[in-house]
C-alpha cells in the first residue's frame, strides 16, 4: 500500500514537473508574449468579350487588395490586442457608360487593453476607427456620379469601457455600457444638396456629431478545416439619446477564405449594414474573388 501511494503521488507530480522544466528551459530573452498574424491578398476577376459578341455584355477587369494584421499580448492578468483591417476593390468596365468604379472600401483600426478578472471574463477599454480610403459615388441611370463619401467622410471614432467575455482565443465579446462615439465628416459642404441638409448625423455648420451610447462588439475567427477559415465581426451601437430599435445601428463583416495552395486562395466577403444616420434602409455588399495570398502567423510561447 505505501508503494502504491508513492507511485500515485509521482504520477500526479510528473506532468507539473515536466511543464515547469519546459518553462525553465526557455531563456528569458527567448520568451514571446506577443502573438502576431499578417495576411495580405491580391485578387482579380475579369471578362473579355469581342466587339461582335452577340450575347451582350462588356469587358471588365476588377482588382481587390486586402491587408489584415493582428497583434496580441498576454502577460499575467494584462492583455493588449491591436488590429488593422484594410480592404479596397475597384472595377474597370469597357464601353459606353463604363469606366472605373470603386466596388468596396474599408479602413478599420482597433486597439484594446484588458485586465482579466477570471479565465473567461475581464475589464477592458478600447478605441476603434472605421472609415474608407477613397471617394465614393452614387451613379444615376444616365451615368452621372454624385459624391457621397470620402476619407473620414464619414469616419466613426468610438471609445468604449466595459466587460469582455473571452472563452477561448477564437471568440470574444465586448459589452460597453459607456461608449462615446464621434462621427467625422471632412468638408461636409461637399455633400450638402441642399445646403441645409444633415449629412451622416452632422448638422449644417458642423463637421462632427457626438453620441454616447452602448456598444457590443463580437468577433469570431473560426478555422474550417486545415485550408479554410471564417472571420466574423458584428458591432451594435445604441444611442442613449435615441434608444428606439429603429435608431439602433448594426454592422456585420464576414470573410470566408479557402486556400487552394500555399499562395492561391478563394475568398468570399460580405458586409451588412443598418445605420439610421446614413440611410433608412438596409445596406449590403458582397464580393467573390480568386487571387494571391501571403499569410504568416507567429504564435506566442509564453509559459502558462
Amino acid at each position: 500500500m505505501p508503494k502504491l501511494f508513492t507511485l500515485g503521488l509521482l504520477a500526479l507530480a510528473l506532468p507539473a514537473a515536466a511543464q515547469s522544466a519546459t518553462s525553465a528551459a526557455l531563456p528569458a530573452d527567448s520568451i514571446r508574449y506577443w502573438a502576431t498574424h499578417l495576411r495580405a491578398g491580391l485578387n482579380a476577376n475579369e471578362s473579355l468579350l469581342s466587339k461582335n459578341w452577340k450575347s451582350g455584355g462588356t469587358s471588365s477587369l476588377g482588382i481587390s487588395l486586402l491587408l489584415n494584421g493582428t497583434a496580441r499580448y498576454q502577460r499575467g492578468h494584462h492583455n493588449w490586442n491591436g488590429e488593422a483591417d484594410f480592404l479596397y476593390a475597384g472595377q474597370y468596365t469597357q464601353g459606353e457608360g463604363g469606366g472605373y468604379r470603386k466596388t468596396n472600401d474599408r479602413l478599420y483600426l482597433d486597439t484594446k487593453y484588458g485586465y482579466d478578472l477570471t479565465q473567461k471574463w475581464g475589464l477592458f477599454t478600447a478605441l476603434n476607427l472605421l472609415s474608407q480610403f477613397a471617394p465614393g459615388y452614387n451613379y444615376a441611370d444616365d451615368g452621372y456620379a454624385t459624391l457621397i463619401s470620402s476619407f473620414l467622410a464619414p469616419g466613426y471614432l468610438t471609445s468604449s469601457f466595459g466587460a469582455e467575455f473571452h472563452p477561448n482565443e477564437r471568440f470574444n465579446l465586448r459589452l460597453a455600457p459607456v461608449a462615446p462615439r464621434v462621427t467625422i465628416v471632412r468638408q461636409p459642404d461637399r455633400f450638402r444638396l441642399p445646403a441645409d441638409t444633415t449629412i451622416y448625423g452632422v448638422k449644417p455648420g458642423h463637421s462632427t456629431f457626438w453620441q454616447v451610447g452602448f456598444q457590443a462588439l463580437a468577433q469570431l475567427e473560426q478555422p474550417l478545416g486545415p485550408n479554410a477559415d471564417l472571420k466574423v465581426r458584428y458591432v451594435l451601437f445604441v444611442d442613449y439619446a435615441r434608444p428606439r430599435l429603429v435608431d439602433t445601428s448594426h454592422r456585420l463583416d464576414l470573410t470566408l477564405t479557402a486556400k487552394v495552395n500555399t499562395w492561391l486562395n478563394v475568398s468570399l466577403g460580405g458586409i451588412a449594414l443598418y445605420d439610421y444616420n446614413q440611410d433608412q434602409g438596409f445596406q449590403y455588399s458582397q464580393n467573390l474573388a480568386l487571387g494571391l495570398v501571403f499569410d504568416r502567423t507567429r504564435p506566442a510561447n509564453r509559459p502558462k
